[in-house]
C-alpha cells in the first residue's frame, strides 16, 4: 500500500511538472527572458525611473484609464527588435494631464510586445509581458507570470485580444490624441 501512494504521487508530481513546462506562458524561461528583457530595456531608458515617456492618451481596457507607448528598437542577445511598451495608469485623480505632470504617481503597470526572433511564427514572434512598475512580473488570478505566449490558444489574455488587431500583425495603432 505504502509503494502504491508513492508511486501514485511521483506520477501526480511528473504530470503537474510537465503540465507547467507545456503551459502557453508563464514558464521558468518565460520569466527568465522577461527579466532580461527589463533588464535591456531598462539599459535603453524605456522603462524604470529614468523611462522616456510619450504623450499620455485616453486608455481602454485591460490597460488602464490612461496610457503612453512608445515603440522602439533594442538590441537583445544580438538581435536588433522591435519592442512596443505600453504604460498603463489608473488610481485616484488620474487624466492624461496628471500623468503627463507626474507619470510615476499613477504607474500602475508596464505592458511589453517584444519582437524576439524565431520565437513563435503564429504569433508573428512576438513574446508578451506585463511588469509592475518596478520591473517585477505581474502574475494573472491563477498565479500564472504573464510572460512569454500570453493567453495563447485561450479567450483570454493578450494574444486573445491581440489576434483581432487588423493587418494580422497583432498591433492595435489606436489615435493616442483621441479625447
Amino acid at each position: 500500500m505504502k509503494k502504491s501512494i508513492l508511486s501514485i504521487a511521483s506520477f501526480i508530481i511528473a504530470v503537474s511538472s510537465s503540465a507547467a513546462i507545456s503551459a502557453p506562458f508563464g514558464s521558468m524561461n518565460d520569466v527568465a527572458y522577461a527579466k532580461q528583457l527589463w533588464a535591456a530595456l531598462e539599459g535603453f531608458q524605456l522603462v524604470g525611473k529614468n523611462a522616456t515617456v510619450s504623450t499620455p492618451y485616453k486608455g481602454t481596457h485591460p490597460h488602464g484609464a490612461v496610457l503612453d507607448t512608445i515603440d522602439s528598437q533594442v538590441w537583445m542577445n544580438g538581435h536588433k527588435n522591435t519592442v512596443i511598451i505600453k504604460r498603463n495608469y489608473g488610481g485616484k485623480g488620474v487624466s492624461k494631464t496628471a500623468v503627463a505632470n507626474n507619470p510615476n504617481q499613477y504607474l500602475k503597470a508596464v505592458t511589453v510586445m517584444f519582437k524576439r526572433t524565431g520565437y513563435d511564427s503564429t504569433t508573428k514572434d512576438w513574446f508578451w509581458v506585463k511588469y509592475s512598475p518596478n520591473g517585477d512580473i505581474l502574475k494573472n488570478p491563477k498565479g500564472m507570470a504573464l510572460a512569454g505566449l500570453v493567453g495563447k490558444g485561450g479567450n483570454k489574455g493578450c494574444i486573445a485580444c491581440h489576434k483581432a488587431a487588423p493587418g494580422g500583425d497583432f498591433v492595435f495603432n489606436h489615435d493616442r490624441y483621441a479625447k
